[in-house]
C-alpha cells in the first residue's frame, strides 16, 4: 500500500508561480514512477507529467513543456511539480500518482486526495 499526501496548491495570479509537493510511502519509492495529473471543473482527468524511477526520464503533457518541470527527491521520498507562468486554464485539482511497479508512465494504481490549484486572471 502506497500513500500520497499531496502539498503546495493554492491562489496564484495569472503569471506567477507555484511547486506542489507530494509525499510518497514506501521504502522502493526510488523505483516508483509518479506524476500528475489534473481534473478541471466539468472536465476529465488530463495528464500533466510522470518522472520514472529508474533513470528519472520525465514525460509531459505537450501544452505544458516548458511551463512546468516534474522532478524528485529519493532522499525525501517526494515528487515536485514546478508550474511557472500559470494561466487561469491552469485552474484544477491535481492529483499525485504512484506506479510503485515503476513501469507505467500513466496508469497509476495510487493516487492522492488532490490539491486545490486557482489561477485568477
Amino acid at each position: 500500500q502506497v500513500q500520497l499526501v499531496e502539498s503546495g496548491g493554492g491562489l496564484v495570479q495569472a503569471g506567477g508561480s507555484l511547486r506542489l509537493s507530494c509525499s510518497a510511502s514506501g521504502r522502493t519509492f526510488s523505483s516508483y514512477a509518479m506524476g500528475w495529473f489534473r481534473q478541471a471543473p466539468g472536465k476529465e482527468r488530463e495528464f500533466v507529467a510522470t518522472i520514472m524511477g529508474s533513470g528519472g526520464y520525465t514525460y509531459y503533457a505537450d501544452s505544458l513543456k516548458g511551463r512546468f518541470t516534474i522532478s524528485r527527491d529519493n532522499a525525501k521520498n517526494t515528487v515536485y511539480l514546478q508550474m511557472n507562468s500559470l494561466k487561469p486554464e491552469d485552474t484544477a485539482v491535481y492529483y499525485c500518482g504512484a506506479d510503485p511497479t515503476g513501469s507505467s508512465w500513466h496508469d497509476f494504481g495510487y493516487w492522492g486526495q488532490g490539491t486545490q490549484v486557482t489561477v485568477s486572471s
